[in-house]
């Protein structure tokens, strides 16, 4: 669900027309909504209400401090990956007991800030890592908390570059040595181990990849408790998908929910989540504008103003992102977003960006209503790693950031500016 609605034949974000925003702030603008926002953590966060969860909205998503203050302000946890994850988190007010810290590759002044902050805990990927986190807490004088991220092998159907629960990615502890990990470093003196994390890939679109990996670290845990290890908490990581390409297309984390809570219930240990794209993804669009068409060969391209620097999940992950006029002809304008609706009279094209790389597309032969220069294109549930991914590649100043709340919306990321490109370089003298 989304609070992105045509009405009158034009696009509304909540209250505020499309246009209106793309007028006067220019495009390419990301817009973000704040009722869908928070409609999709309070989805999450009743669905698992029944097991006590504490949601950890994972900030590299989208880590907007803007969108993050939202979520603070209702009690959400973090999820971060890195120093500046960390430190955008507090900013935004998050609370260092509800901050879970992951990542392959943590520094040791990453390592030592988090222990110093009071995080909630490490989510650890190897024995080097557990040996490095118990030296560091040891050199500081203090005891810091881990989850070893245990990898149950289980295939999430997902694109190859996301998939992190195979044995074959770079990410855990394989399950059939989990045991002997927590077996080795059961004596640390500074690094408590007391808890498993698991995150098997995103976006996972069926429901049965997580009742496998769950069921294997649920046995994990009671043959662990067995030999004496106390397991304080389960974290279940995150990847729920969401619809990019037709209603239906991803279950709602209340079908998670029926499938895991009955699972962990009356569990003697807490349970974590990780949610990021299903929170932030379909709470934004990015508006973009016609510049040109032209043929090449028997092929249509419509030619925009944003590009892969903008948002590079097409060209990426080969990933699909429903794309519409704001203001279509009256044949075009969907009677209801959220169920499929093909064009009337439309073309088969590619939309394209400006940046010199054959690569630098949104969408391929893609069927779309008749379009002409200057008309206003939405790319919806662009709110996850649109932004977040976005780059300067080309020297192309990053577009702004929006969030509109009911009837109004506020600059929440500026457009960047060409000064702002080499302002860092301005240093050397």
């Amino acid at each position: 669900m989304d609070y992105f609605r045509y009405q009158n034949g034009q696009l509304y974000c909540e209250g505020v027309p499309a246009e209106r925003i793309a007028a006067e702030v220019g495009t390419p603008a990301y817009v973000y909504s704040k009722a869908t926002l928070l409609h999709h953590y309070r989805q999450v966060a009743e669905a698992f209400a029944p097991i006590h969860a504490t949601i950890c909205y994972s900030i590299k998503s989208n880590g907007n401090i803007n969108l993050l203050k939202v979520l603070a302000a209702e009690g959400c946890g973090f999820d971060v990956t890195s120093g500046g994850e960390l430190y955008r988190a507090l900013q935004a007010g998050g609370e260092a007991q509800k901050i879970i810290y992951a990542g392959m590759g943590k520094t040791d002044e990453e390592i030592r800030h988090a222990i110093e902050v009071g995080i909630a805990a490490f989510n650890i990927e190897s024995e080097a890592e557990i040996e490095n986190i118990d030296r560091i807490a040891g050199q500081m004088g203090k005891t810091a908390v881990g989850a070893i991220r245990v990898n149950p092998d289980v295939d999430p159907k997902t694109h190859i570059k996301t998939t992190t629960g195979k044995k074959e990615t770079k990410f855990g502890v394989d399950i059939e040595r989990a045991e002997r990990v927590f077996e080795q470093y059961r004596s640390l003196k500074n690094l408590r181990i007391g808890g498993i994390h698991l995150h098997i890939g995103s976006p996972v679109y069926e429901i049965q990849p997580y009742i496998d990996a769950v069921k294997k670290a649920t046995d994990l845990i009671d043959r662990l408790t067995a030999r004496g290890h106390k397991i304080e908490w389960l974290d279940l990581g995150g990847g729920f998908a969401v619809n990019y390409e037709r209603p239906g297309q991803a279950h709602p984390v209340t079908e998670h929910a029926k499938a895991l809570v009955p699972m962990l219930k009356d569990k003697p240990y807490r349970i974590a989540l990780e949610p990021g794209r299903y929170i932030s993804g379909n709470s934004g669009i990015l508006l973009t504008r016609v510049l040109y068409r032209k043929m090449g060969g028997q092929k249509k391209f419509v030619i925009i103003d944003a590009g892969m620097n903008d948002l590079i999940r097409p060209t990426l992950y080969e990933s699909y992102h429903h794309i519409w006029p704001v203001s279509p002809d009256a044949a075009n304008v969907p009677p209801q977003r959220d169920k499929a609706f093909e064009p009337r009279n439309g073309e088969i094209v590619d939309v394209v960006g400006p940046v010199c790389e054959s690569g630098d597309y949104l969408a391929q032969n893609r069927p779309l209503p008749v379009t002409k220069r200057g008309d206003l294109l939405a790319v919806f549930t662009a709110g996850a790693y649109g932004f977040a991914m976005s780059s300067n590649y080309n020297n192309r100043p990053r577009p702004p950031e929006i969030l509109v709340d009911g009837d109004n919306y506020t600059i929440i990321r500026r457009r960047e500016t060409f000064e702002d490109l080499v302002g860092p370089e301005r240093v050397v003298k």
